[in-house]
């Protein structure tokens, strides 16, 4: 499968259900997993419907067969700790024309959380969102949380006010967000950020290792999420903003 500059598989894994596998070799390198993995689990802990995520072992076994130069690279590249996603059979991409919209109360919350871990891949251009069993759901979250590209500004990116924002598919329909705010506020916490952070596998964690070891790079992980979460009303009000321009 083609997404942008990643190109993730459809795989059967050894429970016999099908997922889409994220790989740790692709140009994103493993930032990308780790940004899927928080951001969808926080996404989870609100409530919001994400596909369920796994850890999946690439065996050296599957690049045999392959003749695709480019795809050889890139299993050979991921051999060993991938992520996984829980693959949707017969969903299709939401369409922002589709008739009858996501409820205020929903769109509002799906603005939150992606301002929150700062995802700029929700836009008309690139949805991520699917529609399956007539519900939304979240896909695809590994260009969130990019403050941890340069871990030296992580401080003040943590109250930064996501302008980013403005381009959101649902921003139009998000007219609760202050409501939105509440609840997040009600569902997350250090202990929250604490237990989702410490899934992280230390085999991703050691491409940073010129920052910290993984513990290290855990704390700082967690002190920039309740940070942001302190300071929430940055965001909040940057969305408030930009919806305004917009109706």
């Amino acid at each position: 499968m083609r997404e942008g500059g990643s190109l993730p598989a459809v795989v059967e894994a050894d429970d016999g259900a099908l997922y889409v596998m994220k790989f740790v070799g692709a140009g994103q390198g493993p930032k990308a997993l780790i940004a899927e993995l928080i951001a969808g689990e926080i996404g989870r802990a609100l409530g919001l419907n994400v596909p369920e995520l796994v850890f999946m072992e690439l065996s050296p076994l599957l690049a045999r067969t392959e003749r695709h130069e480019e795809i050889l690279d890139l299993l050979r590249a991921s051999i060993g700790l991938n992520l996984g996603m829980r693959f949707l059979p017969g969903a299709f991409a939401y369409n922002p024309l589709l008739q009858p919209p996501p409820a205020a109360a929903l769109a509002s919350a799906i603005v939150w959380f992606d301002a929150f871990v700062t995802n700029v891949d929700r836009t008309d251009r690139n949805v991520n969102l699917l529609l399956w069993q007539q519900a939304l759901w979240l896909i695809d979250h590994g260009a969130a949380l990019y403050f941890h590209h340069d871990w030296a500004t992580y401080h003040q990116r943590a109250r930064s006010p996501f302008p980013h924002v403005a381009q959101h598919t649902l921003l139009p329909l998000a007219s609760e967000l202050e409501a939105a705010d509440a609840f997040a506020h009600r569902r997350l916490d250090d202990a929250c950020f604490s237990a989702i952070v410490a899934e992280t596998p230390d085999v991703w964690l050691a491409f940073d290792a010129a920052y910290g070891d993984p513990a290290t790079l855990r704390a700082a992980y967690v002190a920039y999420l309740s940070e942001r979460l302190e300071n929430s009303s940055v965001f909040v009000e940057e969305a408030v903003r930009a919806r305004g321009l917009l109706i």
